[in-house]
């Protein structure tokens, strides 16, 4: 630990940190050791130089004939790498674990996306024919099929967008028109009478590299009363 005679003559204290002085956690080790005949702790040590380093240290009561303490016997060990190789492992252990959930929401979120998107298909299928029995002549009701044909395809996009994490594919990046984009999402935001939409853009609103469908799906998790999850 650096120390030579100089040592001598000290209180043992020395070793400890300024915290663990403050805690009185010399002393405590003191009168365990007398208790029990000997106390054994890990925690930081401090050399001659101030520098810290991780301790075992072992403490162990010397008595006389009598069976009066005569003093102690200290033995501190640097123990730092194997700490380090501990953390080490904990670390390792903690990612394998993150990576087994991850997994395991993985085939989760496969299983339900691939049932969803049955279902979406089903009703989009059905929309379809719907929509050609439907009488031209009354706008309103071909455009409410309409929106909900968009809502089950933006579905139904989404379901995909599942199957990819799923399968851990990357995502799709594109150069987007966010106008344009933002635009035609706007039918799916009115959901209840009375609820208007007004969209704003800067003049000269550059268009941005990114995956469409996650961009939507953030848009519609900002609207009110709306969570596409």
């Amino acid at each position: 630990m650096g120390y030579g005679d100089d040592i001598v003559g000290t209180s043992y204290t020395i070793f400890h940190t300024e915290e663990d002085c403050a805690a009185g956690a010399p002393a405590r080790a003191l009168v365990e050791a007398e208790r029990e005949g000997k106390s054994a702790i890990e925690g930081w040590r401090v050399r001659k130089d101030r520098s810290r380093f991780w301790a075992e240290a072992t403490i162990v009561a010397v008595r006389n004939d009598s069976g009066a303490i005569a003093g102690f016997a200290k033995i501190v060990r640097d123990v730092s790498e194997r700490r380090r190789a501990q953390e080490a492992l904990d670390r390792a252990r903690e990612a394998l674990m993150m990576s087994q959930k991850m997994e395991t929401i993985g085939q989760l979120t496969g299983g339900v996306a691939h049932d969803f998107n049955n279902l979406l298909a089903a009703v989009l299928g059905s929309l379809e024919l719907l929509k050609k029995r439907l009488p031209t002549d009354d706008p309103k009701i071909q455009r409410l099929v309409e929106n909900a044909m968009q809502g089950a395809v933006r579905g139904a996009s989404l379901t995909q967008r599942m199957l990819a994490f799923a399968r851990k594919q990357d995502l799709r990046p594109a150069v987007v028109d966010v106008r344009e984009l933002v635009r035609g999402m706007t039918s799916l935001l009115k959901f209840e009478a009375g609820i208007g939409v007004e969209t704003r853009f800067p003049m000269h609103l550059p268009k941005v590299k990114v995956d469409a469908n996650q961009l939507e799906l953030a848009i519609l998790n900002l609207v009110p009363g709306i969570r596409a999850e």
